[in-house]
């Protein structure tokens, strides 16, 4: 019994995307402990996404002129380390799918590439075959030729 080769690079990627997870959550805790980082990575973000959120949800309420007030700081910064690992996550996920694409597009590439050659040979072989046909049916009308050249004997 013959068995299809396990798609190994598939099984890496689930397991790529099942670690980015974990890995999005430590990163989001580094930067709610990092001043540095709270301040420069997940704060600004966090303040451009509140303030189009609520811009967008006080249009569609109806309210144009209304300013809208900054998140305190606490807020924007869980907010920005949620936005940080939701962003890790997605690149994670969109590097796998670029991956299996790239992958998908080798392979796909591989196999039209063996099937030129293989036509390539076929119409080699078939080239080889018509003339080594015409060079026996050349030979056969010399044959025919030769045999109706002799005289026929005439019987007595």
């Amino acid at each position: 019994m013959v068995v299809g080769a396990f798609p190994i690079a598939k099984l890496l990627y689930l397991g790529v995307r099942q670690m980015s997870k974990p890995v999005a959550n430590r990163i989001k805790a580094g930067a709610r402990r990092s001043e540095f980082f709270k301040t420069y990575v997940c704060l600004p973000p966090a303040q451009l996404y509140h303030w189009i959120e609520m811009r967008t949800k006080m249009r569609i309420m109806g309210f144009r002129g209304s300013t809208i007030k900054p998140l305190n700081e606490d807020a924007a910064a869980e907010l920005g380390a949620e936005l940080l690992g939701e962003a890790i996550i997605f690149l994670i996920g969109g590097g796998c799918m670029v991956l299996e694409y790239s992958r998908q597009a080798t392979n796909s590439r591989r196999k039209e590439e063996e099937l030129n050659e293989t036509i390539n040979n076929l119409q080699t072989q078939i080239g080889e075959l018509t003339l080594t046909t015409e060079t026996q049916d050349a030979q056969l009308r010399e044959i025919n030729r030769l045999l109706l050249s002799f005289p026929v004997p005439t019987q007595k």
